[in-house]
């Protein structure tokens, strides 16, 4: 009997000891997402390489196993301010911390260290795929006329996938999503100063690797390092109201607000203090009006600081 790719159930939860499987369960740990893909075997063969009297291929050894998946979810709060979205679990696997201000927010940060990590689990018609020990990067998308998403990339320890039966899921905490519009969107500044925004991508640049080695908990998914960076598409202004060129010249930094949504419980504040100009690659334009494609980088005050996510 064929199966269908169409029927998926993923799973999420975070892990009490690393690589430790949660067993996350359909009622309690359902992720809403969409284009999720698996490269479920990923790792190396080893040639053996054997000299022999004869020609042929003398084998090989699969080595530093791991799987990969991707996924979409949509960027929308709880629906109770202070109480964090079923999707927390997935950006506190990409090194970013949770703290919860009860009734009034529920603020995301980047850490640089003492990372948790996930399980995932994904049903595809009856054959589950598991990760443990997973971390990820992610991307923070709003983008004008569509729906703003976390765009997840997960790497995690390999585990042989079975034939399980399709869990129910419960996506009841999923709240429908606003698209980005100049209603949904009334905050979007740069420097201080409203722009007219196309789009705008917060991508976390995590370095994940996988760590391979001999010896206890010597297999690991590991973030070691991390390159934020702002990417937003807007329209061109006089160059007395914003500079990118004597900004990205003078090495200057200015401050990015952008917040999404109109009502308690379902805002999104993104906040980065200060961000260091690059330099402009280049002109556009969206029917037939000029745009700067402005990339800038996130830097760190005290440290941990460069953005921060807020749900109010």
């Amino acid at each position: 009997m064929a199966l269908y790719f169409r029927k998926k159930v993923l799973l999420a939860a975070i892990e009490a000891s690393y690589g430790l499987d949660e067993v996350p369960t359909g009622a309690a740990n359902a992720m809403l997402a969409s284009e999720i893909s698996i490269n479920p075997m990923e790792g190396s063969d080893l040639e053996r390489g054997h000299d022999t009297p004869f020609l042929g291929a003398s084998g090989t050894i699969p080595t530093d196993l791991h799987a990969t998946m991707t996924f979409r979810v949509e960027l929308a709060g709880s629906g109770t301010a202070g109480t964090a979205p079923a999707w927390g679990p997935l950006l506190r696997a990409c090194g970013v911390a949770e703290t919860l201000n009860a009734s009034t927010s529920v603020i995301y940060n980047p850490i640089s260290g003492g990372f948790e990590s996930a399980t995932i689990y994904l049903n595809i018609d009856g054959t589950l795929y598991a990760l443990v020990g997973a971390r990820g990067d992610c991307n923070i998308t709003v983008n004008a006329s569509a729906i703003p998403q976390l765009e997840f990339t997960f790497t995690g320890l390999w585990v042989k996938p079975v034939a399980a039966a399709l869990p129910s899921a419960d996506y009841s905490a999923f709240l429908k999503p606003l698209a980005g519009s100049k209603a949904n969107t009334p905050t979007f500044t740069i420097g201080g100063t409203n722009h007219v925004m196309r789009n705008f991508r917060l991508g976390l640049g995590n370095d994940v690797q996988g760590r391979f080695l001999i010896g206890p908990d010597a297999e690991q998914i590991v973030i070691v390092d991390r390159s934020d960076m702002v990417e937003t598409q807007i329209e061109a202004v006089a160059l007395a109201t914003l500079d990118p060129f004597a900004l990205a010249r003078d090495q200057e930094t200015v401050a990015i607000a952008l917040a999404h949504g109109k009502t308690a419980g379902n805002i999104a504040t993104i906040d980065v203090p200060q961000a260091q100009m690059q330099r402009p690659s280049g002109l556009t334009e969206g029917q037939g009006i000029k745009e700067w494609s402005l990339n800038l980088v996130p830097l760190p005050d005290a440290g941990n600081d460069q953005w921060t996510l807020t749900l109010t």
